[in-house]
């Protein structure tokens, strides 16, 4: 038995006992309450984000004479310090930008280091770790993308200083901010803070109380790798002295990375991936992201008219979700390595042969299904481990509009802490086993392979090709359901924002149909006589949602979480 599979499960063993009950959180980050809804309006520019300091540092870009990617870089920078559960450039993300005529895809997913393997998730008899056995190893940590993503973007359509970017952060990190009560609750509940050295000195009092709300933290080690990184570049973060620094320091807490996996990182760059649906074009971004499972439902309720019953339209979205996430869990991975038969789920005839499986009943659990070009017969994954997740929507003043969902994976990551920044654990979202029923998994393990992703940034263009819509939410492997619930609430109801993002949310991942707690009564029963199964969930979205009406910018953030929408 070689060394590392024992010391995994050890590791597992010693967890075991905290995690026996399920082997994923899954409202990774929790519900914490509800915030006060923040909706705004503006003439010229909006900005929507999970945290009033990142809105506030975004909307000094756009004031600057600043674009949409400028504003996203400056409000990325602050969320990784003060939502750092969620996101920061430790991690990875997906974007969409409309530059004015064309929507593009930067895709900035971490990549695996040339040492992993199919078992790397696998305990000495070949069975799955538990979860939070395989964040805690190390193991889950791959190489950043977000940075690299975002520098991409600037290269093309920044306007200001890559390092004013970042100024908002760095004064920020050395100055201190007060710990809002949603992250010190967040602090308090979890199980593996404790046990870094990093984060416990970080997050907690010498004698292990987590900081309370108000509390003014602040961020030295931060404030410094962004000093680093507005003098050399984005690029210190993959090469150099910062670099080498970093991977020592991740390598020291289980990671295996060498200098090269990081060198050779770069982004994916290419045209969104469009589809119609009504009257509309909905863009996201292409595999691995979650896009063009959003796509294939709205493809698929696309062959329905919108009914006077609010319980039929809801089933049938519930319905399509359901074949949608069923061809989901066996197709998607990484087009690099797997050939993801897009063409073919996304073609008018396999959707409307699905669509017949739509009726009056619920399928409750659909099967997956064969479209045309597919050339190997995948097996079925059943994990549902992704968590992870902040999003940003951005529209600056010449009409540029940034749709970016951005994570570290689980609630603060790996916990594992350097240069002043939580680092993720996304290799936890490639399929833990290789295999199911002796069938090869698409999204396996590989070297330099992105795991797959359900973040599902959306932007959204009328007939005329202009943008009309920019939204995206956190969740795990709830993103989907959250975005066609934003979707098909704001497009074939026609409600603002703001009335988008309190609705009681509903969905189903291919199983239970989950729905918030607050969801009405009557229409669950209406529901009900569909053959839909109900599971009560904690459905912890964070919504960031803009549209364009009547030729004003209409803004809105969750009340889920504390995000800010402002706009001038």
């Amino acid at each position: 038995m070689t060394r590392r599979p024992f010391l995994l499960l050890l590791l597992s063993l010693w967890l075991a006992p905290a995690f026996a009950a399920d082997t994923a959180p899954l409202a990774p980050e929790g519900d914490t309450g509800r915030y006060t809804l923040s909706a705004a309006q503006g003439e010229q520019a909006m900005v929507v984000t999970a945290n009033p300091h990142a809105t506030e540092a975004a909307l000094a870009m756009l004031r600057a004479g600043g674009s949409a990617i400028d504003a996203a870089i400056a409000a990325q920078a602050v969320l990784g310090l003060v939502e750092p559960q969620s996101s920061g450039f430790g991690g990875g993300a997906f974007l969409v930008y409309h530059d004015g005529k064309r929507i593009r895809s930067f895709d900035g997913r971490e990549t695996a280091p040339a040492a992993a393997r199919e078992d790397r998730f696998l305990d000495r008899d070949g069975a799955p770790l538990p979860f939070h056995a395989a964040v805690a190893s190390g193991r889950g940590i791959g190489v950043p993308g977000v940075l690299a993503a975002l520098h991409a973007a600037h290269r093309q359509h920044g306007r200001l200083p890559f390092a004013d970017t970042l100024a908002p952060a760095i004064r920020l990190a050395r100055d201190g901010f007060a710990i809002s009560p949603r992250l010190h609750e967040l602090i308090a509940r979890d199980p593996l803070l404790r046990g870094n050295a990093g984060t416990r000195a970080y997050f907690f009092t010498p004698d292990g109380t987590p900081l309370p709300a108000g509390h003014v933290l602040r961020n030295p080690a931060y404030a410094a790798t962004l000093a680093t990184l507005a003098r050399d570049g984005a690029q210190a973060l993959y090469r150099g002295p910062l670099a080498r620094e970093l991977i020592a320091a991740l390598n020291a807490q289980g990671a295996d990375f060498t200098a090269r996996d990081w060198r050779r990182y770069r982004p994916r760059v290419s045209a969104a991936l469009c589809a119609p649906y009504r009257r509309w074009e909905v863009c996201s971004a292409p595999p691995p992201s979650g896009g063009w499972t959003v796509l294939q439902t709205l493809r698929l309720l696309d062959g329905f008219t919108p009914t006077d019953s609010r319980a039929r339209n809801l089933h049938r979205l519930l319905e399509a979700e359901r074949l949608a996430f069923a061809d989901r869990q066996r197709y998607s991975a990484d087009p690099a390595f797997i050939p993801v038969p897009l063409e073919g789920l996304l073609s008018p005839g396999y959707v409307a042969a699905r669509r017949l499986l739509i009726g009056g009943k619920s399928l409750q659990v659909a099967p997956a299904g064969i479209p045309p070009g597919l050339r190997k017969p995948w097996g079925d994954d059943g994990q549902l481990l992704e968590n992870g997740t902040t999003h940003l929507s951005i529209v600056d003043a010449r009409g540029h509009w940034l749709s970016m969902t951005s994570s570290i994976e689980d609630a603060f990551g790996s916990r594992v802490m350097a240069g002043g920044m939580l680092f993720n654990n996304q290799l936890t979202d490639f399929s833990f086993l290789p295999r199911e029923k002796g069938r090869l998994l698409a999204n396996r393990v590989a070297p330099g392979k992105r795991p797959r992703s359900a973040m599902a940034p959306v932007i959204v263009r009328d007939a005329t090709g202009r943008p009309v819509l920019a939204t995206g939410s956190p969740g795990g492997s709830r993103i989907i359901g959250y975005v066609l619930h934003t979707l098909v609430a704001s497009l074939d109801e026609g409600l603002a924002p703001a009335e988008v993002v309190a609705l009681p949310l509903v969905l189903s991942r291919n199983g239970p149909t989950e729905f918030d707690s607050d969801f009405p009564p009557a229409l669950k029963t209406e529901l009900e006589a569909f053959g839909q199964v109900f599971k009560a969930g904690d459905l912890n979205s964070g919504i960031g949602l803009i549209r364009r009406h009547d030729g004003r910018l209409q803004g809105a953030a969750d009340p889920r979480r504390e995000g800010r929408a402002a706009g001038y």
